[in-house]
């Protein structure tokens, strides 16, 4: 059987998925829901944090079990399509590649929080000055991380090719 050459960036899936668990399992153990550290001044704080909601606390204020399962069915339909774009796509570069690992393992690690504690445990926080930058995560990060390698390799590095059919006939 031939694999896609993609799927030596499966790795990279494997990794997030890893470090997020790691990460979220070492704050759980050591820090109570609620505490928080400075890390620079006015700028990065450590926090423990839990969201039932998706991202920037959307759905948050409603943790009833229809919607964690609705966010849980939703996020494993995003993993499958995802997995199928990973495995199975034939369009974009390295970037693509490495943007849907990242994507993809970011998902799972949000995801499997989701199942096995009814919401994700966010750490990471950003202050800008009075603006503050919502409580995220190792996952959050990779699927930042992977959306934007997409969008560069999209629009930077994709070469659209016409098919040979449309350039014979415009000759």
């Amino acid at each position: 059987m031939i694999y896609p050459a993609r799927l030596r960036w499966l790795w990279l899936t494997i990794a997030v998925v890893l470090l997020d668990r790691a990460t979220k399992a070492w704050f759980e153990s050591q820090t109570v829901e609620g505490w928080h550290r400075e890390v620079i001044h006015d700028f990065i704080y450590l926090v423990h944090s839990r969201n039932p909601g998706i991202a920037f606390g959307v759905f948050a204020d409603s943790p009833s079990t229809g919607m964690r399962i609705l966010l849980i069915v939703g996020s494993a339909i995003v993993i499958g399509a995802l997995a199928w774009l990973f495995v199975a796509g034939h369009s974009g570069g390295s970037l693509t590649a490495a943007g849907l690992a990242l994507l993809l393992g970011g998902a799972t690690g949000n995801v499997t929080d989701r199942i096995v504690h009814g919401a994700v445990t966010d750490f990471f926080e950003v202050w800008l000055g009075s603006y503050h930058w919502p409580a995220f995560n190792v996952a959050d990060s990779a699927i930042t991380i992977g959306a934007t390698l997409i969008i560069i390799d999209v629009l930077f590095f994709h070469k659209h090719h016409a098919p040979e059919a449309t350039k014979s006939e415009s000759s």
